[in-house]
């Protein structure tokens, strides 16, 4: 008993010694100059081929074979209903299981081919981003469970339906590390689309650390106001006072964690020193008046918004230069289910220069062969209509079987094309993607091995992968 009174005492007078030691070496740091990047210690297994990811996740779920798998086949189907033997009693989702019939859309967009590479894409929507195919790797073939947007977009970012666990951002911060002190590892954008037809609800649990710590967890950064809720101080609280409140409430903190040993506890310690140090780093980091114009010309004027997709991709660029880890920008309203004609122009608008510039960008500072960027949706739509039909317009319902994504830098294989579905773009016919292999296959370009990478929880090792088969596809690294 003695020894344990001993060893509380002893935490309890000298606990915050090691909070204030920490705060201390910051404060000086900040004094002497901008803290420099370096590499932290990390969980990698092998040589990793990326060293960040920026993550564009278009909310909805987009149209593949309005954008990506073009269907010429499907112009001699136009108003004929789906046949059973491509349906083969798939589930179907409310809003159509009712309908007498399934009467097949054509894209009504405009494909052509480009690149050596030979990939057919919606140039006429996307005349930006054809410039790029050689450097894209194409997935044609992703495939889940999931057939409405919670549980889909649950398994696209955490590996399950079932929320709560940690996210694909989460796990990249624990196992790299953070490369710059004064920014969080992982932090989120939510885009404003142009249009804002049918947006789906999205929130904080999707970029949550879930069972990983806490300090793992997204940091929203917001378009409007200050960019984190009270990153500033109150009017009339100088820093030396903002400084000696944070340096007295972890020495309190620190005195519970040393009593409880409460990991929540630590967090909030880390946090509150975290944010001491990001009210000198996130005004410069959103202050865009030091780009130069032509970075503006190469985004487009959208990008000089705040909250536009453009602004949030440009925002990324920045993000990655300083050290950020993870970068996950939401797009929203991709749900089309109805005024396909209406509603892909204004999205198409919204991401297409953008991110053509966001791979030139970084290809010109030397970034792309080490930032993965990854293009992508929950899961794709189907060619049958639903609602009215006509040759100008059509809706679309939720398609798991077969979907569209892109990955492009960070060890991705740029001008592969993989995957294939049949002329209905309804059924993979040719190398399947589960979001478990790619999941796999982004951490391996991570440096990780999925099945090592592990975090025990409730007496189980848990994994972004879970626990059924998944596995790596090298055909989609360079």
């Amino acid at each position: 008993m003695d020894s344990i009174i001993s060893r509380r005492r002893f935490f309890t007078s000298g606990s915050h010694l090691l909070g204030g030691a920490a705060l201390s070496s910051l404060i000086l740091q900040e004094a002497f100059g901008k803290a420099e990047l370096q590499e932290p210690q990390s969980l990698i297994h092998f040589t990793p081929r990326a060293k960040r990811v920026i993550y564009l996740h278009m909310v909805g779920g987009p149209a593949q074979m309005d954008l990506f798998d073009y269907k010429p086949a499907m112009n001699d189907w136009y108003d004929k209903d789906l046949p059973d033997s491509i349906r083969q009693g798939q589930r179907l989702t409310t809003m159509t299981s009712g309908q007498a019939r399934f009467p097949i859309a054509p894209s009504k967009f405009k494909f052509t081919q480009e690149g050596e590479c030979g990939m057919w894409i919606n140039s006429q929507m996307l005349p930006w981003l054809a410039k790029k195919v050689d450097q894209i790797c194409w997935m044609r073939s992703l495939h889940t469970e999931a057939i409405n947007h919670e549980p889909a977009i649950a398994a696209m970012q955490t590996g399950n339906q079932v929320t709560g666990r940690a996210c694909l951002g989460s796990w990249a911060s624990y196992g790299l590390g953070s490369l710059n002190r004064d920014l969080p590892a992982f932090v989120v954008l939510v885009a404003i689309p142009s249009n804002r037809e049918q947006e789906q609800a999205i929130s904080s649990r999707l970029w949550s650390s879930g069972f990983l710590p806490g300090e793992h967890a997204g940091v929203s950064l917001r378009s409007q106001g200050d960019p984190i809720l009270f990153i500033n101080n109150p009017p009339g609280v100088p820093r030396e006072i903002r400084e000696r409140s944070i340096r007295g409430i972890n020495r309190l903190n620190e005195l519970n964690h040393a009593n409880l040993g409460d990991p929540q506890t630590e967090t909030r310690i880390m946090q509150y020193e975290m944010a001491f140090r990001m009210q000198a780093s996130v005004p410069e980091l959103t202050d865009l008046s030091t780009e130069p114009a032509s970075v503006f010309e190469l985004y487009g004027e959208a990008a000089r918004k705040p909250g536009t997709f453009a602004n949030s991709v440009l925002m990324a660029r920045r993000l990655c230069e300083r050290g950020v880890r993870f970068v996950q920008i939401y797009h929203n309203n991709w749900d089309h289910h109805a005024n396909v004609n209406g509603r892909m122009p204004d999205q198409c608008k919204d991401v297409d220069q953008p991110c053509y510039a966001l791979l030139e960008d970084l290809q010109q500072r030397g970034m792309l062969d080490d930032t993965l960027v990854i293009w992508g949706g929950e899961f794709g739509r189907t060619i049958y209509s639903q609602g009215g039909l006509s040759q100008e317009n059509y809706g679309r319902d939720h398609h798991p079987r077969c979907f569209t994504m892109w990955m492009a830098g960070g060890g991705a294989k740029g001008g592969t094309i993989y995957g294939e579905t049949d002329d209905f773009s309804y059924n993979i016919i040719k190398d399947p993607i589960h979001i478990r292999d790619f999941h796999a296959t982004v951490l391996h370009l991570l440096g990780f091995d999925h099945e090592r990478l592990s975090y025990k929880y409730q007496g189980l090792d848990q994994k972004l992968t879970g626990v059924e088969p998944a596995h790596v596809i090298p055909e989609l690294i360079s």
